[in-house]
């Protein structure tokens, strides 16, 4: 199976104003096939930057990113990415945007309008499709950014912040709806967000970064069967347990419910 990503002792470093800020210090982290990992941690901590690691993006770095074995060394339409802003071509309309991720798909004309048009109608854009990205709000060209990242179907989707811009409403169904589509395809998602009921509804597993320079300081398992309901007793737990972390009152966790398998688990040294 593919879609394994393998972090491996990275460490990234940036020159500001003449002087050396270090945003990462020596990441090791395995993300398996098809598993579903949330990324949580202070604004500043590196997240966004070990994202853009992850996809290709930045370069520069101490360490090794492997996918499937193989160093990263640019980006690929094997991992799709969204980012917290839209992004979206000004000129093309919501359906055209959408379209650019199938410009090398091997499908034919029908199945790429299809796939389109079913990508359109799960992020709630039906009756959008000509619209031009000045003619959406903020959370509708959010929706057509998500749907772009996931029409190619890639093995990888990292997602950074990608519901930030969305109501309450609409953010809590495209949780659900992407954890259906993660369900389904079985790809490997890893998640950036400051949301930390969003980081433990969503993954299998949440990495809490700590303060500058990033470092994993606790990786909790989240072992609540799926679909989850927000209200599992396990997810209320660790969530608890993820927001103690982050601030700073870290304590020896109780398991809730399954004594034979623990709920949180520390970094491997």
């Amino acid at each position: 199976m593919t879609g394994h990503l393998d972090v491996q002792r990275v460490s990234k470093s940036f020159r500001v104003d003449g002087a050396v800020v270090e945003a990462l210090s020596d990441i090791s982290l395995s993300v398996q096939p098809g598993e579903f990992v949330s990324i949580v941690g202070p604004s500043g901590c590196g997240k966004s930057t070990l994202l853009r690691l992850l996809a290709g993006l930045e370069r520069g770095f101490d360490g090794d990113i492997l996918q499937d074995g193989k160093p990263i060394v640019g980006t690929s339409l094997d991992r799709g990415i969204v980012f917290q802003e839209p992004r979206l071509f000004p000129w093309a309309t919501v359906r055209q945007n959408i379209g650019i991720g199938l410009q090398n798909a091997p499908i034919n004309t029908r199945q790429k309008e299809e796939t389109i048009a079913a990508h359109i109608a799960l992020v709630g854009l039906q009756g959008f499709e000509r619209a031009y990205p000045h003619q959406l709000s903020g959370g509708m060209a959010q929706r057509a950014a998500i749907a772009r990242g996931l029409v190619n179907r890639p093995q990888i989707l990292l997602l950074d912040e990608p519901f930030g811009a969305l109501d309450a409403l609409t953010r809590g169904k495209m949780q659900i709806e992407l954890q259906q589509i993660w369900s389904h395809e079985k790809i490997t998602m890893v998640l950036v967000t400051h949301d930390v009921d969003e980081a433990v509804f969503l993954g299998d597993r949440v990495i809490v970064l700590a303060p500058r320079p990033g470092r994993i300081s606790r990786i909790f398992e989240v072992a609540a069967k799926r679909p989850r309901s927000r209200t599992d007793d396990d997810l209320i737990h660790i969530r608890n347990e993820v927001l103690l972390a982050l601030e700073g009152q870290d304590r020896a966790p109780q398991p809730v419910g399954r004594p034979d398998r623990p709920l949180i688990a520390k970094p491997a040294a």
